[in-house]
């Protein structure tokens, strides 16, 4: 008995967490959609401004794999949409062919500085922070 209720306390929990997942990823999305932006590409911009925080650096694709919440073809296609609407750019990496790097374009450095009020704002909404 002690076991099923422990299995249902973590149930619960579990749900309380993709609940809130759920709600702010959909506040996340409203506010940004205005500006041709979801929750997914705005946390690819916002990865990028950390990893290469000076105009002109770059980051490998690789190194964002583990730290977005997409399979590796999602953020590969989420990446090339984003360069096509000029925000960043890809190149191979020379030393590995395999690799390709990723950066910000000065748009996409601008697009970023504009919504990030509005991501911190839908996080404070939906988070009680």
């Amino acid at each position: 008995m002690a076991a099923k209720t422990a299995g249902a306390g973590l149930e619960e929990r579990w749900r309380a967490i993709l609940s809130a997942h759920a709600r702010t990823m959909c506040e996340i999305d409203r506010a940004l959609h205005p500006h041709g932006l979801g929750a997914s590409d705005f946390e690819v911009l916002d990865m990028l401004v950390t990893a290469a925080p000076e105009e002109g650096e770059q980051c490998r694709v690789q190194n964002l794999v583990g730290r977005v919440h997409l399979s590796q073809s999602a953020l590969s296609r989420l990446i090339a949409r984003l360069e096509k609407d000029g925000l960043v750019t890809r190149t191979v990496c020379v030393e590995d062919r395999r690799g390709v790097w990723v950066s910000l374009t000065s748009r996409g450095r601008d697009l970023h500085a504009e919504v990030l009020p509005l991501q911190r704002a839908a996080l404070a909404r939906t988070l009680g922070a």
